[in-house]
């Protein structure tokens, strides 16, 4: 079980998690908007401005993982996309860990590139006006 504190904010990231969702047959993940209104009352113990900067998920025993760990895990949850798990290769990890940072801070700009569609109407590509 695993549960994944996504940006729905960021188009990639919530087709990303439609995928997974649809994917989740044996329904293994959770999938928890950061930005819902009653996401801090829900999860006081995770910071929705860490979370955005940096994935974040919950291991069924209270484990936070963060980065390519949730990712690569909630899709071999879902069965699919084994070649991913070569990220966590300890060759590759560090490589694929800066990558994934690199992806993260600027995920709003590649989105509204590659989607065509920006973050939200009221944000800015820099920063969130909610």
């Amino acid at each position: 079980m695993l549960t994944i504190f996504y940006d729905g904010f960021c188009p990639l990231c919530t087709a990303e998690m439609d995928t997974l969702r649809k994917l989740d047959n044996q329904k293994k993940l959770t999938l928890e908007d950061i930005h819902a209104e009653d996401f801090r009352q829900k999860f006081p113990h995770i910071d929705p401005i860490e979370a955005d900067r940096v994935l974040h998920g919950q291991l069924a025993n209270g484990q936070i993982i963060k980065g390519l760990e949730v990712t690569c895990l909630a899709w071999k949850l879902v069965g699919k996309h084994k070649w991913m798990q070569v990220l966590r290769w300890p060759v590759v990890r560090p490589i694929a860990d800066a990558s994934y940072l690199f992806f993260a801070r600027y995920r709003h700009q590649i989105s509204s590139f590659v989607s065509g569609k920006p973050r939200c109407e009221t944000c800015t590509k820099d920063r969130c006006d909610l």
